[in-house]
C-alpha cells in the first residue's frame, strides 16, 4: 500500500491481521495511515496508493498529523446529531435558510402582536373590563415578568433538543394562549384573558432568544446580521400591527355590547392567524443544515464537548466583563422601549384626548422606523464588521431622540410627535439586532441562545422596573418628568456602552488563516498529483 522501509513495520507495531483491514478499506488506510502514522513523518518520500487520494476525506494538512485536538474533534464528530466530517469539510449555505427564517419572523410577529394589543388601547380595555389602568398594564409586563425564571430552562432545551423543538412548542403556546382569549369576552372575565396572556407570554420565551442562533446555524459569514436582523423584523412588525390595528377594529365605545363583537374579530381573528403559522412551522421547519454554512459554524461543532456542563457555559459567560456591560446597556436601551409602547397610548392621550387612533400610529412610527434601523444596520454590519463603533453611535443617537421626543409630546402638535417618535424608532429599535449580534461575536463559541437570553432577561428586568417607576411618575407629575427619567438611564447606558471592548471572536474564527491558505493549496497540489506525499507536506 505504501513503499516503506522493510523495518517500518517493526516501528509501528501493525499486525498482518490490521494491514488486511486497511486494504479492505481504504478510507480508513487513509485516516490512519496519513494522520495516525508516526512512522510516515520520518520518510523523505512516501508513495500514496491510488486510492488515498480518491477518498474525499483526505486532507495532508500539517494539523491532521500534528495537532492534539483531532482525536477529540473525532469524538464530537461521532456524536449523535453532530455531522460527519465530510459534512464538516464542505462549507455551504442552505437554500432553504430563507424559509426557514420566513416562517420564524412570521410567528413572532404573532406573539409580539399580542403583547401589544392591549397596551395599544389602554383605556378601552380598562372600560371594558372594569379594571385600573395598572391591571391592563400588567397584561403587557407578563410578558417581561414570565420571561425571568423561564429563560434557563428554555436555554437548556434549546441546546437539548435544538431549533426545532423550541420553534415547535413556542408557536404552539402562542396558537394556545390565542385560542384561550377567546374565552374572555365578558366584562368579568378578566382572569381568563390574564391566562391567556400568560401563555403567549411563556411562548414568548421560545422566541426572543432564537434570531441570533437561526442566523448562525443557517447563515453564511457574511449574511448572518442581515439573518438576524430580519428574524427581529418579524417581531417588530407585530408590534408595528399591534398599535395600528386594535385602535381601528376596537373604536372607543361606551356600549359594551359593541365592544364584545369588536373585539371577538380582533381575537378570532389572531387565533387563526396563529393555528396556520403553527401548521407552517410543523411542515417547514428543519433542525439545521445539511453542511454547515460558515467556518465558525463548522468549529463550533467540534469546538462545543458533548459532556459539558451546562452551568459551566453560564459561569465562562459571566466572566466576559466585555459581555457583562453588553447586557446591563442593552437591557437599559430595550427596557426604556418597552416601557415606552407599554405607556405610549396613556402619555398620547394624556396631551391628545380622544387620539386613540393617532397614539397607535404613533406607536406604529417608532417601529416601523426601527425596523428600517434594523435592517440598514443588519446590511451595514455584515460589510464593515464595526460592533463596537456601529453600536455607540446608535446609541448615543437614540439618547438625542429621546430628549427631542420628550420635549415635543406637549407642545400640542401631533405631525411634530410623529417625526420625532419616528426618529427616536429609528434608532431605539433598530438597535435590537445590534445588541444580538455583538453578544455573539463577544461570547463565541457559547450558545447564541444562551447570549441571547441573557440580553433579554435583562430587558425584561429593566422593562419591568422602568414601565412601573414611569407610569407611576407620570401619574403624580405628568409626561415630561417621565420621560426624564428614562433619558437619565438611556445616557447611563451610552456611557457604559465606550468601555466594552470589540473583541470579535466569531469574525476572527471566520477569517481565512495561512493555514487554511496552505490547506487549500495543498488539496489543489494532491489533486493534480496524488501519487507523492513528501516530508515536507506532512
Amino acid at each position: 500500500m505504501v513503499d516503506e522501509d522493510p523495518n517500518l513495520a517493526e516501528h509501528d507495531g501493525s499486525t498482518p491481521e490490521q494491514e488486511s483491514a486497511l486494504q479492505t478499506d481504504p478510507g480508513l488506510a487513509a485516516h490512519l495511515g496519513v494522520s495516525a502514522h508516526l512512522g510516515v513523518s520520518t520518510h523523505l518520500s512516501v508513495s500514496a496508493h491510488p486510492s488515498v487520494s480518491a477518498h474525499p476525506s483526505v486532507s495532508f494538512h500539517p494539523s491532521v498529523s500534528a495537532n492534539p485536538s483531532s482525536s477529540a474533534l473525532a469524538g464530537n464528530l461521532a456524536q449523535p446529531g453532530i455531522s460527519g466530517p465530510e459534512e464538516l469539510s464542505v462549507i455551504k449555505v442552505s437554500k432553504r435558510r430563507w424559509v426557514v427564517v420566513l416562517v420564524f419572523s412570521c410567528y413572532s410577529m404573532c406573539n409580539a402582536f399580542q403583547w401589544i394589543q392591549y397596551s395599544s388601547i389602554n383605556n378601552i380595555f380598562t372600560h371594558f373590563y372594569g379594571v385600573s389602568a395598572f391591571a391592563i398594564d400588567w397584561l403587557s409586563m407578563c410578558y417581561m415578568l414570565t420571561y425571568i425564571p423561564l429563560l434557563l430552562p428554555v436555554a437548556w432545551m434549546l441546546e437539548k433538543f435544538g431549533l426545532r423543538t423550541i420553534a415547535l412548542t413556542g408557536s404552539a403556546l402562542n396558537c394556545l394562549g390565542a385560542w384561550v382569549k377567546l374565552g374572555s369576552l365578558k366584562p368579568h372575565l378578566f382572569p381568563v384573558t390574564m391566562l391567556g396572556q400568560v401563555i403567549c407570554a411563556m411562548a414568548q420565551v421560545f422566541i426572543l432568544g432564537m434570531p441570533s442562533r437561526i442566523a448562525s446555524v443557517w447563515f453564511g459569514a457574511n449574511e448572518v446580521s442581515t439573518a438576524c436582523s430580519i428574524a427581529v423584523f418579524g417581531n417588530q412588525l407585530g408590534i408595528a400591527i399591534g398599535f395600528l390595528v386594535p385602535p381601528v377594529l376596537v373604536p372607543n365605545s361606551k356600549d359594551r355590547d359593541f365592544l364584545t363583537y369588536r373585539i371577538s374579530i380582533m381575537f378570532y381573528m389572531i387565533a387563526g392567524v396563529a393555528t396556520l403559522l403553527f401548521i407552517l412551522v410543523i411542515i417547514v421547519f428543519k433542525e439545521k443544515p445539511k453542511h454547515p454554512p460558515s467556518r465558525a459554524q463548522s468549529l463550533s461543532y467540534s469546538l462545543a464537548p458533548p459532556d459539558t456542563l451546562y452551568l459551566n457555559s453560564i459561569v465562562r459567560i459571566f466572566k466576559n466583563l466585555n459581555f457583562v456591560l453588553l447586557v446591563i446597556t442593552y437591557g437599559l436601551n430595550t427596557g426604556v422601549f418597552y416601557a415606552l409602547s407599554t405607556l405610549l397610548n396613556r402619555m398620547v392621550i394624556m396631551h391628545y384626548p380622544g387620539e386613540e387612533v393617532n397614539a397607535g400610529r404613533i406607536g406604529l412610527t417608532i417601529v416601523i422606523a426601527g425596523m428600517v434601523g434594523a435592517m440598514i444596520s443588519g446590511i451595514w454590519l455584515d460589510k464593515s464588521k464595526t460592533y463596537k463603533e456601529t453600536t455607540l453611535v446608535v446609541y448615543i443617537m437614540t439618547v438625542v431622540g429621546m430628549v427631542v421626543y420628550t420635549a415635543t409630546l406637549n407642545l400640542g402638535h401631533l405631525w411634530v410627535v410623529f417625526i420625532t417618535a419616528g426618529t427616536l424608532g429609528f434608532f431605539m429599535t433598530g438597535y435590537l439586532p445590534l445588541g444580538f449580534e455583538f453578544a455573539v461575536e463577544l461570547t463565541y463559541p457559547e450558545s447564541e441562545g444562551m447570549s441571547s437570553g441573557l440580553l433579554n432577561v435583562s430587558a425584561q428586568v429593566f422593562g419591568i422596573i422602568f414601565t412601573i417607576s414611569q407610569g407611576q411618575i407620570i401619574e403624580h407629575y405628568g409626561t415630561t418628568h417621565g420621560n426624564i427619567f428614562l433619558c437619565v438611564f438611556l445616557t447611563l447606558g451610552a456611557a457604559l456602552t465606550v468601555f466594552i471592548k470589540a473583541d470579535l471572536r466569531r469574525q476572527n474564527a471566520n477569517k481565512e488563516t495561512p493555514e487554511n491558505k496552505l490547506q487549500e493549496e495543498e488539496e489543489k497540489d494532491t489533486s493534480k498529483a496524488p501519487t507523492t506525499v513528501t516530508e515536507e507536506r506532512l
